[in-house]
């Protein structure tokens, strides 16, 4: 077993979610081989074809990777181990949400516009939480509207933005991928609607934190009205030309928002979940050109940090 391979308790984990049947009713070859070549160049940021040998031709697992973000079993495998996690009562559901600028390499440009009839969608609805590919046309991926293949120009250059919700544990709950010149604060509901942990038994999935912790950023009046309607409480320091907008309207601005700024400090559980996340070079370097795919990539490291937490 290399370094950073599924070790024997991680696999036995995963091993009774994965897929049986392959591509016209044939068998997959052996997936723990594969997943642990998806985890060194994910880990590693390393170009495909440079895999090492002990994985297999490199086009098997390039192509078993592309195809679990398409049909999303990655996504599918990161809800099962969350459900367990959650059975045990080992989620914090004090939710921390921000986001996070990846540069995005010159290798990921240039991807082929493709209509959304012929994105190849082999092996859909595999589990939960499905990305569907023709999505990098427009239309939703993770639960974000995006442009093009999610990329964009902002000041920290050509770029794509990850939003993600994070646990009180550190351990992201939900992902979206938009183009890196989007703001924070629109992409609160969408980040929120994400957050999806099945029940081990019956019922529905939980989707509703105890508490949403943010910054700045996600302080307009459209996300507190969202947050009050879902009957979420949270914690968001309000700007001061807010405040100084409300002050001069007098008894017509309403009521300050409350603000508990030791609750505050818990916020850094997002911040240091990023941080886990670009602990991971393919994650903190955005190499594919399709959106899908790297919104996969994201999905297997945020997998690990819950295996591995």
């Amino acid at each position: 077993m290399g370094r950073g391979d599924l070790t024997n308790a991680e696999w036995h984990r995963l091993e009774s979610f994965l897929p049986r049947g392959g591509a016209r009713g044939g068998r997959w070859s052996d997936h723990r081989r594969v997943i642990n070549g998806v985890l060194y160049r994910v880990r590693t940021g390393v170009q495909w074809r440079d895999l090492p040998e002990r994985f297999g031709p490199w086009e098997t697992v390039y192509k078993r990777h592309r195809r679990w973000s398409a049909d999303g079993t990655w996504a599918m495998l990161l809800s099962r181990v969350q459900a367990a996690e959650d059975a045990e009562g080992r989620i914090d559901w004090d939710v921390s949400v921000d986001s996070t600028a990846v540069r995005a390499h010159q290798h990921a440009a240039g991807a082929r516009k493709v209509p959304p009839a012929a994105v190849p969608q082999k092996g859909a609805g595999q589990g939960t939480n499905r990305v569907d590919p023709a999505a990098e046309t427009g239309r939703p991926i993770g639960g974000g509207d995006q442009l093009g293949e999610c990329l964009g120009r902002s000041r920290g250059g050509f770029t794509t933005k990850i939003h993600l919700a994070a646990e009180g544990r550190c351990r992201p709950l939900a992902l979206v991928v938009t183009p890196g010149h989007y703001g924070d604060g629109p992409q609160l509901d969408r980040v929120l609607e994400q957050v999806s942990v099945p029940r081990t038994g019956v019922g529905r999935p939980r989707s509703r934190p105890d508490h949403v912790l943010a910054d700045k950023a996600y302080t307009s009046r459209k996300n507190r009205r969202y947050l009050r309607r879902r009957g979420i409480r949270h914690t968001i320091p309000e700007r001061l030309d807010q405040q100084r907008h409300r002050h001069n309207r007098g008894a017509d601005g309403g009521r300050p928002t409350g603000f508990d700024s030791e609750r505050y400090k818990e916020r850094n559980a997002v911040e240091r979940a990023i941080n886990r996340l670009k602990g991971f070079r393919a994650v903190a370097t955005r190499y594919e050109k399709r959106a899908y795919v790297y919104l996969g990539t994201v999905t297997v490291a945020t997998l690990m940090i819950w295996l591995r937490t």
